[in-house]
């Protein structure tokens, strides 16, 4: 039998092997709709596309051409998809940002999103207007490796998880919540969903019962029935994993198997084994699992919430080795999920991921560093994130056109500060609450070399800090280290430079700093946030441009809105 040092053995034996071959365009025609459906075992309204949820699986090899025509069946608001991962070399219109990259398309629009996915890895989509992914618009998008190529890790199949949450509060309502004063906080998820499929208000063995305890009306429901995990004994698999969460970071867990970690955020890593992984709103993974375990037996899988304090259940599902029956309930309790904020565990996981031996490395020094603090504030007395006290509103024009055609005065023209006072104590509730709300963007030079250290602070609440994964757009970056309080000085000598991994979404723990390293090379507008949806919503991100001169042409429907809208008239 083939254990996880074995798949380990196979990871370091194997060298990817490069063949040039032709690629090829991949089509398809996409609906975007509200439509019923019941995720969780209870009927709401979720934003689907051509009828399914999650959306379609893409499925591409590196170097092909994808071309999505997205029509907008909404009828009363706008929508954009942003490919989460790709890094839109030559596309910058394409990275489906409203308001940064592209106008939202209208209702009863269709717009064309054509780029290349130029590198394998486990990615996914989902929307980015407004609070959408919150609502159900989000799938996953699979770049395999190309013809003639290989990874450097045997496998024998290949299984995909993708991870949410969901609300039965609608999310219009969640947002005016976001946006009142008092503020209404959205409350924590009823559900978390496995492949768009959770089990609201249903007991462990209540949830694989035959037939259904209690509550569990999912039998015979499709939409909401745990999808099993089927196995063959004896094998390794590929098992791709991405978090499209709205607010949870989640931990997961295999019953009886170790997990070695081979991939992460599109970028292979040195090969770990754990018993459980971490994974925040953002991230992707793939990791080999092994199933050498008693065939005559089925083992839980289980996703918990980690980072806050616990109010949604654990999300389960089976492994079923094949011939044992699917029915069959595993005989002991799923896995615990660590506690809440178990923080060193956390940390243990993230600090155990490094570069693959052979990775790109990072240049040695950079050319600017810019440090943004992460704070809880108000303005006007409503509740907001603000980064360097600035809370980022977006403008009816889209950056990239108002760049392109030089249209200054549709966006605060004043750049937002590359660091903070350091008088600032992150360790308690700002003295002065009060922030400003601006759209002004950082302005980076093509080509050079930026660190950018995230810091975290103190919320408006005494003893809080709240952990947050920040997602780039267009690029990824180095993960260099991470570090307690606040960063000084110095502590660039503590950098990792040797094998830092490459992300394009990293995690910053309450109350400490995170170092980032990467080079502006692709010329566009890009987004840089918190990857928690309403902590976006509520001004949690900045804007970076580079060299957009250099920008080709940009088609029509993308800019048709704003002052670029009067531009192409």
């Amino acid at each position: 039998m083939m254990g996880w040092g074995s798949a380990l053995c196979c990871i370091i034996a194997l060298s990817l092997v490069h063949v040039s071959l032709g690629a090829k365009a991949r089509h398809f025609n996409w609906e975007v709709e509200y439509m019923y459906r019941s995720p969780d075992c209870l009927e709401h309204i979720v934003m689907g596309i051509n009828g399914q949820f999650p959306g379609p699986t893409i499925r591409a090899k590196a170097g092909d051409t994808l071309v999505i025509e997205l029509s907008n069946k909404l009828h009363t608001e706008g929508v954009v998809i942003h490919w989460h991962g790709i890094r839109q070399l030559g596309t910058p219109w394409a990275d489906g940002t409203a308001s940064i990259s592209q106008c939202a398309i209208n209702p009863g629009e269709t717009f064309k999103y054509r780029f290349k996915v130029d590198r394998r890895g486990t990615y996914f989509y989902h929307g980015h207007y407004g609070m959408q992914r919150s609502a159900g618009l989000y799938g996953s998008l699979i770049v395999d490796v190309a013809d003639g190529e290989k990874e450097p890790f045997h496998y024998d199949g290949e299984l995909n998880l993708l991870l949410s949450d969901w609300w039965h509060k609608g999310v219009h309502e969640q947002e005016v919540g976001l946006s009142s004063n008092p503020f209404r906080w959205i409350g924590e998820p009823q559900s978390v969903l496995i492949n768009g499929r959770g089990q609201y208000n249903c007991s462990m063995a209540a949830k694989f019962s035959n037939p259904p305890i209690g509550q569990c009306k999912f039998r015979g429901n499709e939409q909401c029935a745990p999808q099993i995990l089927k196995v063959q004994p004896n094998k390794t698999y590929r098992l791709r994993i991405a978090s499209t969460t709205a607010l949870a970071s989640l931990n997961l867990a295999i019953q009886g198997h170790k997990m070695v970690v081979v991939e992460a955020d599109g970028n292979h890593v040195q090969p770990f084994a754990m018993n459980d992984l971490d994974i925040y709103s953002g991230e992707s993974y793939s990791v080999l699992l092994t199933t050498d375990q008693n065939p005559s037996r089925n083992y839980w899988i289980s996703i918990g919430v980690r980072a806050r304090e616990p109010k949604t259940p654990q999300a389960l599902t089976i492994l079923n080795y094949s011939p044992t029956s699917a029915s069959r309930i595993p005989m002991s309790q799923p896995p615990v999920t660590p506690p809440w904020n178990d923080y060193n565990h956390s940390k243990a996981f993230t600090k155990s991921i490094y570069a693959l031996m052979g990775s790109p490395k990072p240049p040695k020094t950079s050319n600017r560093r810019i440090v943004l603090l992460n704070t809880q504030n108000r303005v006007n007395g409503f509740i907001k994130w603000s980064i360097n006290n600035v809370s980022l509103v977006l403008p009816s024009t889209p950056y990239l056109g108002s760049l392109k055609f030089g249209l200054n005065n549709s966006f605060d023209q004043k750049s937002p500060p590359d660091n903070y006072d350091s008088s600032y104590d992150i360790m308690k509730p700002a003295v002065n609450q009060n922030s400003t709300q601006g759209s002004g963007i950082y302005t980076i030079g093509l080509n050079t070399t930026v660190d950018v250290i995230l810091q975290n602070a103190n919320t408006l609440a005494k003893d809080v800090s709240e952990i947050h994964p920040w997602h780039l757009h267009g690029h990824d970056f180095w993960v260099l280290g991470y570090g307690e309080s606040k960063f000084k000085e110095g502590d660039e000598k503590t950098f990792n430079l040797k094998n830092p991994p490459l992300r394009n979404t990293a995690v910053i723990f309450p109350y400490g700093w995170t170092a980032l390293r990467f080079v502006a090379d692709n010329p566009g507008v890009w987004a840089f946030h918190c990857h928690i949806e309403p902590h976006l919503h509520m001004g949690m991100g900045v804007v970076f441009a580079q060299g957009v001169h250099r920008v080709g042409q940009i088609p029509r429907e993308a800019l048709a809105c704003g002052l670029t809208g009067n531009k192409h008239n």
